[in-house]
């Protein structure tokens, strides 16, 4: 017998609670001026309770070709990754009206 999702109670193999996140969600990808000079582009307004950030996080930059991190409920990668990012999250299943690039 397949398992039952708690929140939609769903088979689990239809359940839709993550798309319903995922459209929910408004998402804010902006590039920063750091220490030096330096570049680094922000993205937050992810849910971390929804989607694992370091697993995320780690997916992005290899899509991007450049370092960073996921801290305090944001991912930052080293340079100006802004329309990359955009095309990985729409990628990832995140409705690109939901994703504001600044």
């Amino acid at each position: 017998m397949a398992e039952i999702c708690p929140t939609c109670g769903l088979p689990k193999d239809i359940c839709v609670c993550r798309e319903i996140s995922k459209e929910q969600q408004r998402i804010r990808v902006r590039l920063e001026r750091r220490r030096f000079r330096k570049f680094i582009t922000v993205i937050d307004g992810i849910d971390s309770r929804e989607v694992d950030l370091s697993r995320l996080a780690q997916k992005m930059k290899s899509f991007c070709a450049c370092g960073g991190t996921a801290k305090n409920g944001q991912i930052l990668l080293q340079g100006d990754q802004r329309v990359k990012a955009q095309a990985f999250l729409v990628q990832m299943g995140f409705p690109p009206d939901n994703i504001e690039v600044q």
